[in-house]
């Protein structure tokens, strides 16, 4: 009987260290941790857009829309909660990365706006600011890139078996990852005109 109940003990040791319990947990926490990373550069990058918008205005104050649409954008943003349970429900997921996309595309135009004022240019606050979003985009990408690749690796995990079994016992689902939007207009080449039309 001690021997029956040795080797019962055994198998169920193994099959534990085999269900993947551990794993899931461990990746689910390295996702949690990666998150916090993504938002906190989105929200290093929405800290920047108040001093960018009023540094353009000082010298383009005809851009209202452009800077309407910027605030707006950072507005939108602000207002969705990023906290780790958006990692668990897609459309909230989908809502959040909308809403940095908007930013990302109302961010841009401002840029392709600047490109009229050499003397906004040339000013070293905006020269700085500028330099600060372009190092906080890129801190983003990386995050993201980071991000994205636990998803993968947690993801494959909840699906593979037999840790998918221990995935549904406790309630583990897919979470939700970044996807490129609009990849069509993404892959296209933006057209450059640099002979403006002749003014009548």
């Amino acid at each position: 009987m001690r021997k029956f109940l040795t080797v019962l003990a055994a198998l169920a040791s193994l099959s534990l260290t085999n269900c993947g319990y551990n794993a899931i947990q461990s990746q689910d926490e390295q996702i949690k941790g990666n998150w916090s990373e993504v938002v906190n550069q989105y929200q290093r990058r929405a800290d920047l857009v108040p001093n960018l918008v009023n540094s353009v205005k000082g010298f383009a104050q005809q851009e209202k829309d452009v800077l309407l649409g910027v605030t707006n954008a950072r507005a939108k943003v602000g207002s969705i909660q990023a906290t780790p349970e958006i990692l668990n429900d897609p459309a909230a997921f989908q809502k959040f990365q909308a809403a940095q996309g908007e930013l990302s595309s109302a961010l841009s135009r401002l840029l392709v706006v600047t490109e009229n004022y050499p003397q906004l240019k040339s000013d070293a606050l905006f020269k700085d600011l500028m330099s600060q979003l372009e190092g906080t985009e890129n801190r983003i990408t990386v995050a993201r890139n980071r991000y994205i690749k636990s998803v993968q690796e947690y993801n494959t995990t909840v699906r593979s078996f037999p840790s998918n079994l221990t995935a549904m016992m406790f309630g583990y689902k897919d979470k939700p990852n970044f996807s490129v939007e609009n990849e069509k207009e993404i892959s296209t080449a933006p057209k450059v005109d640099f002979n403006p039309a002749p003014s009548k």
